[in-house]
């Protein structure tokens, strides 16, 4: 199911932005981030989401529209909202690399890029999770889900499939490490 994969990819995301939040934590402390797996969660934010998830949920989206604009509209401009957390994550990469270059920035603001950018992405994925998903699974009629997924395209998750591309194997490292160290702390 459509929702299905679309809430999973959701829980992959923010096992991204937890990430991000641990090396800023590092940064923070005037310690050295991991760069590698920063440019990665990057990376991953401009081609993923981008490519393949925003375009599925504008289809479901379009789909609720014309079945229940009230609802559409309690949801909100899903198009903008996606354009906003696109703009965040340049300034992230920005002020990134301008870290890595020595370039005068001062850590505050670092952090409050950073932090806007996972706190925009969290807060709209509540939104989605919380109000559009709920309202599209409640409105949607069979033949919709069948357009819907006739029109998507198929894809797997670069980072978080069996076949993980190159770039992102640092990150996939990375995640399973964190995974292990809270399966630790569990026990």
């Amino acid at each position: 199911m459509i929702i299905e994969r679309l809430s999973q990819e959701h829980r992959n995301i923010e096992k991204l932005l937890a990430i991000l939040e641990r090396e800023l934590e590092v940064f923070d402390r005037g310690d050295r981030a991991d760069y590698e797996v920063i440019h990665a969660v990057i990376s991953y934010f401009e081609v993923y989401p981008e490519i393949y998830h925003h375009p599925q949920e504008d289809l479901v989206f379009a789909k609720l529209k014309a079945r229940d604009p009230a609802a559409a509209a309690k949801v909100g401009d899903l198009t903008r909202e996606h354009q906003k957390g696109a703009q965040l994550l340049r300034r992230v990469a920005q002020a990134v690399d301008s870290v890595l270059a020595d370039r005068e920035i001062l850590r505050e603001d670092v952090d409050l890029i950073v932090r806007d950018f996972i706190a925009h992405e969290r807060r709209h994925m509540m939104m989605e999770d919380r109000d559009f998903f709920p309202a599209a699974l409640k409105v949607l009629k069979p033949q919709d889900w069948t357009e819907i997924a006739s029109a998507a395209t198929s894809h797997n998750d670069p980072l978080f499939s069996d076949t993980a591309e190159e770039r992102f194997d640092a990150l996939r490292a990375h995640i399973l490490l964190l995974e292990q160290e809270a399966d630790t702390e569990r026990k």
